[in-house]
């Protein structure tokens, strides 16, 4: 995928690239019918949901701005990346050092699009998204190059099955 193809995927709310994900943060039940409702519908309107869940129309729209510019809500379109015939790949990362300096740096890079920290047989999980199989050895050869890095292990999708982000709030902080 070229740089600024990936990148135009990668970006998110007003311009903003979509960086690390903040700590868990406090969310109230309207933060979470709303979050519920757009996770239904990202599409429904802030006058929809307000006549839903019984607040005004400003009230959701301020509401609305909070979670995103926090990072705790994105609504964006959904893709299929296989659908529409690019690579996606799992890249399972081992360190010998701290796994958040490589984590850091393989999330700037914008064919990354999920990078996590993790505990078990990897340090770090990433998700990657190419044009083509050319394309992912560069990037996994770029992955292997980093220091710190021990050794890489690519799941290579086949076919997409479920992907679902409608999993809700789960009541609950």
């Amino acid at each position: 995928m070229r740089r600024d193809e990936a990148h135009s995927l990668r970006l998110a709310g007003e311009g903003q690239e979509r960086g690390a994900v903040a700590p868990q943060r406090r969310v109230d039940d309207l933060d979470r019918q709303i979050i519920e409702a757009l996770q239904r519908n990202g599409r429904e309107s802030f006058r929809a949901i307000a006549a839903r869940v019984g607040v005004s129309e400003a009230t959701v729209r301020a509401r609305y701005g909070r979670l995103t510019d926090e990072g705790i809500l994105q609504v964006v379109g959904v893709t299929n990346p296989l659908g529409l015939g690019f690579e996606q790949a799992l890249v399972g990362v081992k360190t010998s050092g701290p796994p958040s300096v490589v984590a850091d740096e393989i999330a700037r890079w914008p064919e990354a699009d999920y990078v996590v920290v993790t505990a078990g047989q990897f340090d770090v999980v990433v998700e990657v998204v190419t044009s083509d199989r050319a394309e992912l050895l560069g990037l996994t050869n770029r992955i292997r190059a980093l220091d710190g890095v021990v050794s890489t292990e690519t799941f290579l999708y086949l076919e997409m099955r479920k992907q679902l982000y409608d999993w809700g709030t789960r009541g609950g902080n």
